[in-house]
């Protein structure tokens, strides 16, 4: 696998005070099946669909027990050169670049507007084995407030493009990488309780959208959003058990036309 290009969202991971209950959830909802517990490394727990690792699971360190969240990580060539970049725009590290072994290098950031994300500057780990298949990430939305800062932020950081959606009932932005979109980013409503804060909100392939959705309300998953067909596929907004929030969506049902857009 090649490096990804600088910005490519390339891996995701979320850290759960019962690990063993979001493996059970995950494991049925996303068919994940997960590798040894890296004791090394605080018991990182790789997941894998189909035997491609997708994302990963771990416990929180002491003193670290946040409300669970899944949290994306975007490709960085230079893990230090971006964190400075970070800097200069207005966003904060929260973690400072920290080598993993041969792994690689990460980073832990928060842009103005409040959305927090990892950077990861892969060695023997690129990130993603596989995605847009079934079980493996597939796509992620900036959730904010301040659509203009985050939107200045990430433009700035990472050497993206972008699109305006052309719509007076919803304010949403596409990032592109070259030809790919590789981010969107939504306007929050009144619908999102004030005390949300900004968010990543990641997508997950499933082969069924309403089977995944019965599976996780039935394992004490809250369902938040949908089942709703676009043109990009039929997709719901889930909350796990442990309130860690992230989407399914099955990109062979789609409906409707595609968007217009303009150049920003």
């Amino acid at each position: 696998m090649a490096v990804q290009p600088e910005g490519t969202p390339c891996w995701a991971d979320a850290m759960f005070g019962d690990v063993e209950g979001a493996k059970s959830f995950y494991g049925d909802v996303l068919g994940w099946t997960f590798g040894e517990a890296s004791s090394e490394y605080g018991n990182y727990t790789q997941a894998y669909a189909d035997g491609k690792a997708v994302a990963a699971v771990v416990p929180p360190m002491p003193g670290q027990e946040a409300p669970s969240q899944w949290c994306l990580y975007f490709a960085s060539s230079d893990v230090a050169a971006t964190a400075a970049k970070i800097r200069e725009n207005g966003g904060e590290v929260l973690m400072e670049p920290m080598q993993v072994g041969e792994f690689g290098t990460m980073c832990i950031a928060r842009e103005p507007s409040g959305a927090v994300f990892g950077l990861w500057q892969g060695g023997t780990h690129e990130g993603f084995e596989a995605t847009a298949v079934p079980g493996a990430y597939g796509w992620a939305e900036v959730f904010t407030r301040e659509p203009e800062k985050a939107d200045a932020f990430f433009s700035a950081v990472f050497p993206y493009t972008a699109q305006q959606i052309v719509d007076d009932n919803v304010d949403f932005r596409m990032f592109n990488l070259g030809d790919n979109t590789v981010l969107g980013r939504m306007r929050m409503g009144e619908e999102f309780p004030p005390e949300v804060p900004s968010y990543i909100n990641l997508y997950f392939v499933v082969p069924d959208c309403d089977d995944a959705v019965a599976k996780a309300t039935k394992l004490g998953g809250v369902l938040r959003f949908g089942p709703m067909d676009s043109p990009y596929g039929r997709f719901a907004a889930i909350s796990d058990p442990q309130g860690a929030s992230f989407s399914v969506i099955d990109i062979t049902r789609t409906e409707g036309e595609m968007p217009k857009t303009k150049d920003v």
